[in-house]
């Protein structure tokens, strides 16, 4: 029988995460993690066989922790407006840091030639497209397939263009709500 880790995994997995999210994978060196872990890079290397390990461990955090519970905010007729406005005051109350969404951050880095994370950043984009489209066929939008598609892209990019200004990351969050305040506002109209 192997010896247990000394240390609490799903704390260490919560602080690489949060490291990975903050510089992204090609950016999050090995001290990086050893310093927001706490643990030596042998205990990193024992416990998840290396930094990518570490890495996906992170992900099924970030897609349990964060994309999960936002991807539930869009059931139901009004699930649109509270997706957006739970990425509003994410992104308002995240202090000085400028993270934006791991995943979106992995697929304008690290996806582009690693085929296992674009599974994960397509896999995402595609539960974020179809919960959005759920939520739009629930108030009775027309063309849903087109418009989740749209506000699909205005999340990516205000969740990009959070990592760079806040400001313009809650512009196009503002605009999101509003376009699809008004395809309800048409929708009604019918």
């Amino acid at each position: 029988m192997g010896r247990r880790p000394a240390f609490d995994a799903p704390s260490v997995v919560t602080a690489a995460r949060d490291r990975f999210w903050q510089n992204g994978f090609d950016e999050t060196s090995l001290p990086d993690l050893e310093q927001a872990t706490g643990l030596s890079r042998s205990s990193i290397y024992h416990a998840f066989g290396s930094k990518r390990g570490l890495f996906d461990a992170a992900v099924a955090d970030y897609l349990a922790c964060v994309v999960a519970p936002r991807l539930t905010l869009l059931s139901g007729p009004d699930g649109v407006d509270a997706y957006f406005a739970s990425l509003a005051r994410d992104i308002a109350s995240s202090g000085t840091q400028r993270r934006g969404c791991l995943l979106i951050t992995t697929a304008a880095t690290s996806a582009a030639h690693d085929e296992t994370l674009a599974v994960v950043v397509n896999a995402y984009r595609e539960a974020l497209t179809e919960a959005i489209g759920g939520a739009l066929t629930a108030r009775g939008d027309a063309d849903v397939e087109t418009r989740s598609r749209i506000l699909v892209t205005m999340s990516v990019g205000a969740l990009l263009q959070a990592r760079v200004d806040r400001t313009e990351a809650l512009a196009v969050i503002d605009a999101a709500r509003m376009l699809a305040r008004g395809w309800t506002s048409s929708v009604t109209a019918l």
